[in-house]
């Protein structure tokens, strides 16, 4: 099944969904004061692309062949405002680590390749979200021992969102003689830039993030919850790896240097000829022109900003 005809169905969900279950409010109009809230998000993140995975073919780029041992850092700052009973807008500032090593699957092909990488992520999205269950808040007096006392305690609701975001990321790769971290966008490791190879990647690109997430508001100014949200890309190079090795390795060593050789290049040598040029004097393959993908799954603390209540005015009788 594709990345198009999951969104797909993942938006035909949202729909579906929010015509079966609504949110379920005390009064009204009580959902308003629920209106405005602040979110801090703190968890990991996966990464899914070229590198790494099981221990066999055919599952890279499915959440099967995930590295769990790769999982990182992920923080999250994010604002939310409802713009009815069932529908919000959220805008978010987002980070996250991610990585990927060869070392770490022993399928015998992408084991003998020996690449790794690492990058930060920063990310700016927004996203549309349909609530899809809601149970009462509390009484809104909060007045004991009256027949609403049912009511009181925390509520839960359950959201399904998609939007669209930008994020930068800048991959760095382990150099196998020093064992530091490299910056591999200025070494062309595919040969960008040069005759026959691809052109140089922008380290901006687009993404659209999809999701789930739980919510359990506290009391009038506090909620927690747990996210996990999904990002489609529309790069193939966060790991610096796409399509072929360039195949003139002199004329990449004249370009770009010793190190462009050697980042691009560091298998082990198992498979002595696994990363020569083809008979046709095209690039061995270096890796899948399918888009990455990567993921968080993050505790939420929200803080509400309930609207102020109006002064009433007192009329002089006279």
């Amino acid at each position: 099944m594709n990345q198009r005809r999951i969104l797909y169905i993942f938006i035909f969900s949202a729909y579906f969904l929010q015509n079966i279950y609504s949110q379920n409010f005390t009064r009204p109009n009580d959902w308003k004061k629920y209106r405005r809230e602040l979110t801090v998000q703190m968890g990991a993140s996966g990464f899914l692309g070229d590198l790494g995975g099981l221990n066999k073919i055919g599952t890279d780029f499915s959440p099967v062949d995930l590295e769990f041992v790769l999982t990182r850092p992920a923080f999250s700052l994010g604002y939310r405002y409802k713009l009815s009973k069932n529908f919000n807008i959220h805008s978010s500032f987002n980070y996250l680590l991610v990585a990927g090593d060869d070392r770490l699957t022993s399928e015998t092909f992408r084991n003998n390749r020996n690449l790794n990488f690492k990058s930060n992520i920063f990310e700016l999205a927004v996203r549309a979200e349909v609530a899809l269950f809601k149970s009462k808040v509390g009484h809104r007096y909060g007045i004991k021992k009256t027949l609403s006392r049912r009511h009181k305690g925390g509520s839960n609701e359950f959201i399904l969102f998609v939007g669209i975001g930008g994020f930068y990321f800048n991959p760095k790769g382990k150099n196998p003689a020093t064992g530091e971290w490299e910056k591999l966008y200025p070494l062309h490791t595919e040969g960008q830039g040069l005759p026959g190879g691809p052109k140089q990647y922008s380290r901006f690109a687009l993404s659209i993030p999809m999701g789930i997430a739980y919510k359990r508001t506290i009391n009038k100014l506090w909620c927690v919850g747990l996210e996990f949200n999904y990002r489609k890309t529309f790069t193939d190079y966060i790991d610096d790896v796409s399509t072929t090795y360039y195949p003139d390795r002199n004329a990449q060593l004249e370009a770009y240097g010793t190190k462009s050789v050697m980042m691009a290049d560091p298998s082990l040598g198992y498979i002595p000829t696994a990363t020569s040029p083809n008979a046709d004097g095209t690039g061995a393959q270096r890796g899948d022109k399918e888009k990455d993908t990567y993921m968080s799954i993050q505790v939420t603390v929200g803080r509400f900003f309930p609207p102020k209540r109006k002064k009433t005015r007192l009329r002089s009788k006279f």
